[in-house]
């Protein structure tokens, strides 16, 4: 029984488990009903009078280091498996910087928001448009300038002979107004974000690409001044609530009457500027009341309905908001660029 006991206790100190399930058949082997050390204790009874107070004691040691280094494993375990409860395993065991949404993503977002309290909703539509979307229903003249190749990218077919139905990169997402318009009877209320382009040559102040943010509203009995309400509602949340507005008389085919819209320069509080060129005031958008062709050209009766549209560049807002001087940063995924937002 000597030696059974010192096996034992060597192998009792070498026990070693992965998990609960080798933990528990442990215990079973060695202290269970039907264990091993269990087991000794039914022989202890046939040992011989002078044996049995050493033997006994160490019978006693087996069982009391079997425990402990049951408990001992046990604890192990679960501490492990606490830790491991609280790692991320959908992690790369690379470590990764934490990223940051594009600075014209923040701003589109914060637009979108804005016009959103005041129950426009947002609408989507192609890149790739046609002419009647983007020009024709918009009340653009066939010579218009803006159909030119120099302003306008259009997509070649049938070895580059153009037809009146001329596929084309859009050049405004007013064309997502267009399709709303044609399917949909008012009261409308939309805003439509995007990409678009034209054929400019690259610069600081200009680029083939860039982001709009335009809005359309029709119902009945709606005015000019309701249009400059919603301006000026929205300068003020996005640029602060002392900023100013002023609407100068312009002309856009789809409108009339039409007009640029400046804020006061929300880098000198309007005292004049290298910004904004010593006037105080810098231009963020242009707007107007809905031309009645344009609308009875999407079916909708200019008799009975009235509406107001506007539209401005993402990037000229996130000049203005976070000082961004030079438009080919936002397409050159500089990394020091980037990291600016983090906190934003």
């Amino acid at each position: 029984m000597r030696d059974r006991i010192e096996e034992l206790q060597k192998q009792v100190q070498e026990m070693q488990v992965q998990n609960a399930e080798e933990l528990e058949a442990m215990r079973i082997r060695y202290l269970s009903k039907k264990g091993e050390i269990t087991a000794l204790f039914s022989e202890f009874r046939n040992v011989a009078a002078d044996q049995k107070r050493e033997l006994g004691q160490q019978l006693n040691q087996l069982k009391q280091t079997a425990e402990a280094k049951l408990n001992e494993l046990k604890e192990q375990y679960e501490a492990a498996r606490e830790q491991a409860d609280k790692q991320d395993l959908t992690r790369t065991p690379d470590p990764i910087a934490l990223g940051t949404r594009h600075p014209l993503s923040l701003v589109k977002e914060e637009i979108i928001d804005i016009f959103s309290r005041i129950g426009f909703t947002v609408e989507e539509g192609p890149e790739v448009e046609d002419d009647r979307h983007v020009f024709g229903m918009l009340n653009f003249a066939p010579e218009h300038p803006a159909r030119d190749m120099q302003d306008t990218f259009f997509v070649e077919k049938e070895e580059g002979v153009q037809k009146p139905d001329d596929i084309l990169l859009r050049t405004h997402t007013s064309s997502v107004q267009t399709r709303v318009m044609t399917r949909q009877q008012p009261p409308i209320r939309v805003l439509c974000p995007g990409r678009v382009y034209r054929n400019e040559a690259i610069s600081a102040r200009a680029h083939c690409f860039f982001h709009q943010v335009e809005g359309l509203y029709i119902d009945k009995n709606v005015s000019f001044a309701d249009l400059r309400q919603a301006l000026l509602y929205f300068a003020k949340e996005m640029f602060g609530p002392d900023t100013k507005i002023r609407l100068r008389p312009s002309y856009f085919p789809f409108t009339e009457p039409s007009a640029e819209m400046d804020i006061s320069c929300n880098i000198c509080g309007g005292k004049g500027c290298g910004f904004c060129k010593q006037t105080g005031w810098v231009e963020i958008l242009g707007c107007g009341m809905v031309d009645p062709n344009v609308l009875e050209s999407c079916g909708i009766d200019s008799k009975e309905y009235s509406g107001y549209a506007f539209g401005m560049g993402v990037e000229r807002i996130t000049n203005l908001k976070y000082r961004v001087k030079d438009l080919r940063l936002f397409s050159e995924n500089d990394v020091r660029f980037l990291q600016q937002f983090e906190a934003c």
